[in-house]
């Protein structure tokens, strides 16, 4: 070890402590022990995953008659398939809020007892709890930086986010002046109606400004200033492609030649999996022979397919997602690290969204769309009210939004921390929301159980609210004054993406700051980012 170079050394780490999470220095019993929890666990979040997309089925004599058609009935059943969060009734949106979220005494067994598997296995390997297992090489490092960074977070929202439940009570009280009391299920409801009242917003007046042709064209425009790369269309041979819309790019630099390569599988088809994603097919490495094998990803989206008179039209929120799913894109095209394991987005959970969530920055700023975004019919720009309209649009409610997500990722810590002792998933959730969401518990319902990201993100849900602060802050520091930047591009490149998880995620966000974050530098992000 001590003659290999940092990222050998890192590598190394990294595949003993993978291979010693799973038990590989054990005793034989205990070895199998491990392996036995490992697929006991498997198992139990499989069937998890299962229970939480089942329909809730209730007898139609607990619902009154004017209730109970309005969801499917089968028989002397009522199914309730989902919580109807933009039903304009709120009796339907409690009594499905009720229904769906009923306890469910197996589908909490199966939960209590995964969460019992993954505590046993992380002691058995060495760990006070699951969360010190899986925090250990992350950005955040430990469960108490985590706790200490979303409680800090919380507290820093809670304020704005009273004043956006006060603002919605005053809107329900007009709607329904008999019940004006905000409840769990009224929030995604209001929030929206409010938002289409105040800005009055059409995702297809915008649409026509963002042609799918036109937003490639952009991300182009802004990779070849920021990277002194070009996306270029490149013939496909018979067999590469597993549909014939699917399109290859060569991402290719001034100077070095071809970085790699991205799919593009953007339209919708019977049978595609339903979820965006960039995935890798293969993974940049050095070869023996000094050449350096060139990554190949794919980008899968869910677009509608142009017709004979009209191209792809994108709404602001699929534009962004592209941006975003772009994002990782270029993570894995302009990393160039030594082994392919810690390549590109292969690295801790709560860094490879970093690039990712900076990417939506520069969806949202007018200098970069108005490069591009331009009506496909008239060649218009996007007027500049309608882009700030848009913006603040989404910064309203963004604290009570952001406030439920820090609620999400607590819990997801405390399940996966030392296990109050006699207390069940149901009791945990509820004192957790008491404390810190603003909006009671509502007795009778069990919320976790249909939270399936405890088995995808099981300690890590946080990732998600820790990467948007770090992106926040690089934002802010390094690309708002000038979005074109090429010299802060290529140190973004140099510093960050260049190393993948190949370096410790923390130092790559110093070293582009010149500055250790704390927790209260990355909470500040998050809170600047609301705006007024």
């Amino acid at each position: 070890m001590a003659s290999m170079d940092e990222e050998s050394r890192r590598v190394a780490e990294l595949f003993m402590f993978d291979f010693e999470i799973s038990g590989i220095h054990l005793p034989d019993l205990q070895r199998e022990m491990a392996v036995r929890l490992n697929e006991d666990i498997l198992t139990l979040g499989s069937d998890f995953s299962k229970g939480v997309n089942t329909p809730n089925a209730v007898p139609k004599s607990v619902l009154p008659d004017h209730l109970k058609y309005c969801f499917t009935v089968d028989g002397d059943k009522v199914i309730v398939q989902n919580m109807h969060s933009d039903s304009g009734s709120d009796a339907i949106r409690e009594a499905a809020y009720k229904l769906y979220l009923h306890p469910n005494p197996q589908q909490e067994r199966v939960l209590e007892t995964l969460l019992t598997a993954r505590n046993k296995l992380a002691q058995l390997v060495g760990y006070p709890t699951f969360a010190h297992r899986t925090l250990k090489g992350t950005m955040a490092r430990d469960p108490e930086t985590v706790m200490s960074f979303l409680k800090a977070t919380g507290e820093g929202l809670i304020h704005r986010t009273m004043e956006e439940f006060s603002l919605m009570r005053e809107y329900k009280a007009k709607h329904s002046p008999s019940n004006p009391n905000l409840y769990p299920w009224d929030p995604p409801y209001y929030s929206a109606f409010i938002k289409a009242d105040r800005f009055k917003i059409d995702p297809t007046e915008y649409a026509p400004y963002f042609s799918l042709g036109a937003c490639m064209e952009g991300l182009n425009c802004l990779f070849s200033q920021l990277y002194r790369i070009s996306l270029q269309p490149q013939e496909t041979h018979n067999g590469e492609i597993w549909d014939s819309e699917v399109k290859k790019l060569a991402v290719i630099h001034e100077t070095e030649g071809i970085l790699g390569y991205i799919y593009c599988d953007f339209f919708q088809r019977p049978g595609k999996p339903q979820h965006d994603c960039h995935f890798t097919i293969r993974g940049g490495r050095q070869l023996d022979n000094g050449d350096y094998q060139i990554p190949v990803v794919v980008l899968m989206l869910h677009y509608p397919p142009p017709t004979m008179t009209k191209p792809t039209l994108l709404t602001p929120g699929m534009m962004e997602n592209l941006f975003h799913e772009m994002g990782h894109a270029m993570h894995s095209m302009l990393a160039r690290t030594r082994y392919q394991h810690v390549t590109g987005t292969r690295c801790s959970t709560d860094f490879a969204e970093v690039p990712s969530v900076l990417m939506e920055y520069f969806a949202s700023d007018y200098r970069v769309l108005s490069q591009f975004a331009r009506h496909y019919q008239t060649d218009e720009t996007l007027p500049e009210d309608m882009l700030r309209k848009l913006c603040e649009s989404k910064k309203l409610f963004q604290a009570s939004e952001l406030q439920q997500q820090v609620l999400y990722a607590i819990v997801d810590q405390v399940y996966h921390g030392k296990h109050p002792l006699g207390k069940s998933t149901t009791e945990i959730f509820a004192e957790l929301q008491n404390k810190y969401y603003g909006l009671p518990h509502v007795q009778g319902t069990a919320w976790q159980l249909r939270f399936n990201h405890l088995v995808g993100y099981g300690a890590k849900y946080y990732s998600y609210i820790m990467s948007r602060a770090v992106a926040s802050r690089l934002w802010h520091q390094c690309f708002k004054d000038d979005p074109f930047s090429g010299t802060m591009g290529e140190r973004y490149r140099r510093e960050m993406l260049a190393h993948g998880g190949g370096k410790d995620p923390k130092l790559m966000v110093e070293s582009m700051l010149q500055k250790q974050l704390s927790t209260e530098d990355l909470v500040q992000s998050l809170l600047d980012d609301l705006g007024e």
